[in-house]
This record gives structure tokens, C-alpha cells and sequence, in this order.
């Protein structure tokens, strides 16, 4: 499996990779992209507090894919048992490694940008640090988040070759944006420090993890760049584009003798 096989995300070369005899070439290439893709964008996001912060983001942004994949794969194995999807634990797993390697390979891809960003932003001991933090932790959870999205919607063609009809597919590809999207999230804000938050010290990892969520994080992220009215705007206007984005998707089924 090549980076470029990968990217184009055509159905008929990825499901070769599900044989028995490619899933030992297959699964440590991936696992490899992650840790070099989401670790060199980690680097960049952590430098903003200096090498210290930078190593140790690099090291957590591929745990995070790692730890949210072991928890998704296995819970949306359960759902598509549930829903009679047809994907079972081993399939969902396989998949969604897919989706977090395309995924690296997108935020690798930003990370010359993200390296710049971290750079040029205030330093954390300049008055208008607090503000800095605030648009650096929003512009890099739209990033992230927007990557994973797309890594998803991508292989949606995988899943519906792996599916029996089109509304198995579409309810898988909705558990995995949902459930990545959910624990993703949390479990961010549970391994936080990664982008330091210039009154705290540089560490690995919070004392107070369980304190708050990564949701209260972002609210207050906003509020302090934005109006709350305007908060309200911009968080309403974010789901509808990616709703509408996900109707235009879902709502045309083609036959799968039309997959790619």
C-alpha cells in the first residue's frame, strides 16, 4: 500500500488489501504513516511552546489516532453487528486504520503551513498570548477535524463494497464520523497538553485531566476571540455545512458495479 494508493482512495485497490496475505504488508505501513504523518504535524503544533512541547506532542498525536482507533474499531464492530451492516470487528478496525492513515498523510501535508503558524504567533509571554492560544487551539481543531472528516468520507466507496445495500453504508459511514468525532475529541482533551496554554507550565501531560471537557475547552476558545451570539452563528453555521456536505453524499446511491 503506497501513500498515493491510498490518497486516491479508488475501492478496487484498497479491497485487495483485506486478503489475508496483504494484511501483513498492509497494517504496518499504515501504522507507520500515522506515526510519521500525525507526529511531524505534531511536532508543528507543539513548537509554539518549544522543542519540549513539540516532542511531546509529536509522540501524543499518534497515541491519540492509536487509542481513538482501538476504542471506535470496537465500538462500531458492535454497531455494525446492530445494524446489519456486514462489517464486522476486523473489517471496521482495518477500515478506519485506512481512514487514520489518509488522515496523517493530510495534516502532513499542512504541517510546512502549521510550522510557519507556530513561528510567527505571539510568543506565550507577550500580552496578547491568551488571544494566540484561543485562534491556535480553534484553527488546529478545525484542521484536525476536517482531516479525519474527509479521510472518512473518502473510503466511503470501501464501505460500500463491504456493505449489502446503500443504507448500511450510510449508517456506517455516519457511526464512524460520530464515534471518531466523539471520542476523538475527548480523548484530546484527556491527553491535553498540545498546543500549552501560555499561563501553564510545559508538561506531558495534566494533573487535572478529567477536569472539564474538550467541548468547554473550545466554547471558551471562542468566547474569548468571538461574541457568544457570534459563537452561536459560527458552531450552527459549521454543522449545517458539513450536514448539507453529508446530504449531497448520501442522498444520490449508485450501484456498486459503478464503484471505482
Amino acid at each position: 500500500m503506497s501513500p498515493a494508493t491510498l490518497a486516491r482512495g479508488q475501492t478496487r485497490d484498497l479491497l485487495p488489501l483485506f486478503a489475508p496475505e496483504a494484511l501483513r504488508q498492509s497494517i504496518p505501513r499504515a501504522v507507520g504513516l500515522i506515526i510519521l504523518g500525525a507526529g511531524f504535524y505534531g511536532f508543528t503544533v507543539g513548537l509554539w511552546r518549544g522543542l519540549d512541547m513539540a516532542c511531546y506532542v509529536a509522540l501524543k498525536t499518534p497515541l491519540l489516532l492509536f487509542f481513538t482507533l482501538l476504542i471506535t474499531g470496537l465500538l462500531n464492530g458492535m454497531l455494525g453487528l446492530l445494524f446489519g451492516t456486514g462489517i464486522g470487528f476486523r473489517q471496521s478496525v482495518l477500515c478506519q486504520l485506512l481512514a487514520f492513515s489518509l488522515a496523517s498523510l493530510l495534516l502532513a501535508s499542512l504541517a510546512p503551513v502549521t510550522f510557519f503558524l507556530a513561528l510567527e504567533a505571539p510568543p506565550a509571554d507577550s500580552p496578547e498570548a491568551a488571544s494566540s492560544h484561543s485562534f491556535y487551539l480553534l484553527i488546529h481543531t478545525a484542521i484536525i477535524g476536517l482531516g479525519g472528516f474527509l479521510a472518512v468520507v473518502r473510503l466511503f466507496g470501501l464501505i460500500r463494497a463491504l456493505t449489502p445495500d446503500f443504507r448500511a453504508a450510510r449508517l456506517t459511514l455516519l457511526s464512524w464520523l460520530g464515534s471518531n468525532a466523539i471520542v476523538g475529541a475527548q480523548l484530546s482533551y484527556l491527553m491535553r497538553p498540545f498546543f500549552g496554554s501560555p499561563s501553564l507550565e510545559v508538561e506531558f501531560l495534566r494533573k487535572d485531566m478529567f477536569n472539564g471537557t474538550f467541548y468547554e475547552a473550545v466554547w471558551r476558545a471562542l468566547n474569548r476571540l468571538l461574541s457568544e451570539e457570534l459563537t452561536v452563528v459560527v458552531l450552527l453555521a459549521t454543522g449545517a455545512l458539513a450536514a448539507l456536505f453529508l446530504h449531497s453524499l448520501l442522498k444520490h446511491p449508485t450501484s456498486k458495479s459503478n464503484q471505482q
